[in-house]
């Protein structure tokens, strides 16, 4: 159940996590850290600790219709989904922009949908809005219903408090560490360079908010452990894998994140924006290019989202999320123009500061523009002789 204290005016009511001793409660009511972010990054890795998500939202869909129609007006292929499988999906509008991203659960009887904080009810009025004659219902559950963060398997202790049958938990397993049949990876061409989200495995599990004092008994107890938002972001920012609410803007295309990998079949049928995604992949180029950086320095400031990048003494993007992590410092995923040099050292401004920043990355200059791209034998593959 959720603590009816807020930590300021204006935020929402903080979460019973929340109000832990130690816990730093954000802006949604959820903790950013209990104390240390880098411990908590590990205790994450070691498959010790979940993640508070009450504040994203749980959508709930129901009737026969539910998988087709869904496939018709998102950019993933949803239509073959099985009982137990997890993917992700974005709405695109008319013109290919990114408007939401929905991480997807089937169950067999019920398609999940969880989505980043605030936007649950937009998208579950624009569903509905959509809906016509199919046989499908919409609910928005998140009222009733949050999500835990963890990585590796789900601790046996969660275990009960997941809902969904014994044999199908809604336990939603992020597609990031691989390219998804009929998806499309930008970033790490030289096969010399491994991708950093090949490690990511990362999950999400729905749960009832009435379990909420249960999760406060079993940290109490130090039978688990909790960490906050922060530890999860700085892991996120290393694995270069997007979100939509740190990410995400009115002109974002799934091109510019590398969000073909895991959000987009290029091969389905058509769906809203389609026609925008398969010009820019095939003729085109992505107008700006996700990179990752590292900024320079021991005492080195997390810049806020926002902060301007420059090249020399020109601005060429900005930094999306940024966060400090375990191994490598103050890191950030900074969204740039397309022609910004991918080898020049770069300026983060911050708090009136001129950080030095080295980029890697994701999203090339001459991203897109694939229609004559020869297609590259499959590894392991052996040529026959006559």
């Amino acid at each position: 159940m959720d603590d009816d204290t807020s930590s300021a005016v204006g935020e929402m009511p903080r979460t019973a996590l929340a109000t832990l001793p130690g816990a730093i409660p954000g802006p949604f009511g959820v903790a950013t850290a209990y104390g240390n972010s880098l411990t908590e990054q590990r205790s994450l890795l070691a498959g010790t600790a979940f993640v508070d998500l009450s504040h994203h939202g749980v959508i709930k869909l129901t009737g026969p219709d539910r998988l087709s129609w869904l496939d018709s007006l998102l950019s993933q292929r949803l239509d073959q989904l099985k009982p137990g499988q997890s993917t992700e999906t974005l709405l695109l509008d008319p013109h290919g922009h990114v408007q939401h991203a929905m991480r997807v659960f089937e169950d067999g009887t019920t398609t999940w949908l969880l989505v980043d904080e605030g936007r649950a009810s937009e998208l579950t009025q624009w569903l509905l809005k959509m809906r016509f004659m199919k046989q499908v219902e919409i609910i928005d559950r998140s009222a009733e219903l949050s999500t835990i963060g963890f990585f590796g398997s789900l601790p046996e202790l969660l275990a009960p408090l997941v809902i969904g049958r014994d044999d199908v938990p809604v336990v939603w397993i992020d597609p990031w560490n691989a390219v998804a049949e009929g998806g499309w990876q930008y970033s790490a061409h030289d096969l010399g360079h491994r991708h950093p989200g090949e490690q990511w495995n990362y999950a999400e599990a729905v749960i009832a908010r009435s379990a909420a004092d249960e999760l406060v008994a079993l940290v109490n107890s130090g039978q688990l452990s909790v960490a906050g938002t922060d530890a999860l972001e700085a892991l996120r920012i290393a694995a270069w894998r997007p979100r939509i609410a740190t990410e995400g803007d009115d002109n974002a295309l799934p091109h510019e994140f590398d969000w073909l990998r895991s959000a987009v079949h290029l091969n389905k049928g058509c769906y809203r924006g389609q026609e925008t995604v398969a010009k820019v992949h095939n003729l085109g180029h992505p107008p700006r290019r996700l990179a990752f950086l590292s900024l320079d320095g021991v005492d080195v400031v997390v810049p806020e989202a926002g902060a301007v990048v420059l090249q020399g003494d020109t601005e060429v993007g900005h930094i999306t999320s940024a966060a400090r992590h375990f191994e490598e410092g103050v890191i950030a995923l900074a969204l740039l123009k397309r022609n910004a040099d991918p080898e020049a050292e770069l300026v983060v401004l911050s708090e009136g500061l001129r950080i030095p920043a080295t980029q890697v990355v994701i999203v090339p200059p001459d991203a897109g523009r694939t229609a004559n791209v020869p297609k590259l034998p499959r590894l392991g593959a052996v040529k026959r002789e006559g």
